[in-house]
């Protein structure tokens, strides 16, 4: 019987390593795993290269992840946000690599990972210092750059449903980098605010199928998110 519903934080977190890089869904706060990134500190794995919008804000999340140490490289689109003191901190100082990658860009590189394609050509940062370095291509007479899939060893996720073999929907704008990172990575987990019975999502509402995912672990956020 296929059951990918763990019971607890350790378990979601089991194997992972140091050097991993991390995929970390959510568009600021929204579709963000918090619980599963708070989770990831607790389990100490270091050396970390972290993919995710922003570079975190405030103290807490991501950001108390880069805090501690534990965080080798971001990629990100937007590193530079209201409250990411951490970040900033640690770049100043030389304590933390950077990599921006424009947000279109990002997402089509890990969905190019999940689906088996290399790498690509777009027109986005052509003629800007991110495009330093990278190869160039002239298309019906207009100049692209190219992109490398992006690919993780993890992917944390968040999901408004799933059911046991790992079937995941997404709630409104939920459904941001979530189903491309699910793709992208070798080991996925989920935290859902709901568990569904077999059968009860309906199939052309699931956004993510279980094949995508490793883990799924039950998060109660309250009444508020009910």
């Amino acid at each position: 019987m296929i059951n990918k519903i763990v019971q607890s934080m350790a378990d979601a977190m089991a194997g992972i390593k140091d050097g991993s890089t991390v995929l970390i869904g959510g568009f600021g706060a929204v579709g963000q795993p918090d619980q599963l990134i708070e989770a990831l500190i607790e389990q100490g794995a270091k050396d970390l290269t972290c993919v995710a919008n922003n570079a975190g804000t405030g103290r807490q999340g991501l950001a108390r992840l880069m805090e501690l140490g534990r965080v080798r490289k971001i990629i990100c689109s937007f590193p530079r946000s209201a409250g990411s003191v951490v970040f900033e901190e640690l770049y100043r100082a030389g304590k933390i690599e950077l990599e921006i990658v424009p947000q279109g860009t990002m997402a089509e590189r890990m969905r190019a990972a999940g689906a088996g394609v290399p790498a690509f050509f777009t027109a986005t940062s052509v003629g800007t210092i991110l495009a330093h370095g990278k190869e160039h291509r002239e298309f019906q007479g207009r100049t692209y750059v190219m992109e490398h899939a992006l690919k993780g060893d993890v992917a944390l996720i968040e999901a408004w449903e799933g059911d046991r073999w790992g079937n995941l929907t997404y709630r409104a704008s939920g459904r941001n980098f979530n189903p491309v990172m699910a793709m992208a990575a070798d080991l996925t987990i989920a935290q859902v605010m709901h568990v569904r019975e077999l059968g009860e999502l309906v199939p052309e509402n699931v956004h993510t199928p279980g094949i995508f995912v490793n883990r799924v672990i039950h998060v109660d956020r309250g009444p508020a998110w009910a």
